[in-house]
């Protein structure tokens, strides 16, 4: 096992499930969604694409993504998609709404929500069920880097494989938009870094399928195209 991996399940063992009272959490909250029906990103997680119809539909829908080669990184920066968690981006859900993006995903997907004290916005704390590898996560603001938001496609990958030529505003909007954004324990986004599905798979098997048909999902809504190494191992993870 790799130190890495190491790591990551040492620190699982150390997460406590809160019994903590919800503050300002809607009255009722929508199970985990499998991508396939969940086409905007709007519904909390990731849950498991389950049977052989929906995984045949998984494969149709990967087979659609196009393939391209992989260029340069360089030029690339995070700023060239924007303001962190702009809440400015044009035509995706929650933009506009008065809320910093990151934010708007932690209230899509946390359980047990606590929001600062006289915000509507800003998450305090919650309970996250982390979809990369199945496990229950409290967190605390002050622990900020225990939950990321992840880029499912990321955005230096995103830039390698075409964005670098798109217009800013375009840029925006795959940044923001919560069909490529996923709460996940930190530590596992930090290891997946800017790595395509060919390099890089949620720890959790279960959840693989889903997780490169949500990466399939967005390169298509962005006309995004990926490795063939990565389209290949995307078909493998649905078949």
């Amino acid at each position: 096992m790799r130190a890495a991996e190491v790591a990551v399940v040492v620190a699982a063992a150390l997460l406590i499930v809160s019994q903590a009272v919800p503050e300002g959490e809607p009255a009722a909250r929508a199970e985990r969604a499998a991508p396939l029906e969940n086409a905007d990103g709007t519904r909390p997680g990731l849950a498991p694409v389950s049977g052989a119809r929906k995984r045949a539909a998984a494969v149709r829908l990967i087979k659609r993504v196009r393939v391209g080669a992989m260029g340069a990184k360089a030029g690339y920066r995070r700023e060239r998609y924007g303001e962190n968690w702009a809440d400015t981006a044009k035509g995706v859900p929650y933009a506009g709404n008065g809320c910093r993006t990151r934010d708007d995903l932690l209230a899509r997907d946390g359980e047990e929500i606590r929001y600062r004290r006289g915000s509507a916005c800003v998450v305090v704390a919650m309970m996250l069920r982390d979809p990369y590898t199945g496990w229950r996560i409290e967190w605390r603001k002050r622990e900020h880097d225990r939950v990321q938001v992840d880029h499912v496609v990321p955005l230096s990958y995103g830039w390698r494989m075409g964005a670098s030529r798109w217009s800013r505003a375009k840029r925006l909007r795959i940044a923001n938009d919560p069909l490529n954004l996923m709460p996940v324990y930190g530590p596992v986004n930090e290891e997946k870094g800017g790595a395509g599905p060919a390099t890089w798979l949620p720890p959790d098997r279960k959840i693989r399928c889903a997780y490169v048909v949500r990466f399939a999902q967005v390169a298509l809504k962005y006309d995004l195209p990926v490795t063939r190494a990565d389209k290949i191992a995307m078909l493998g993870q649905c078949r």
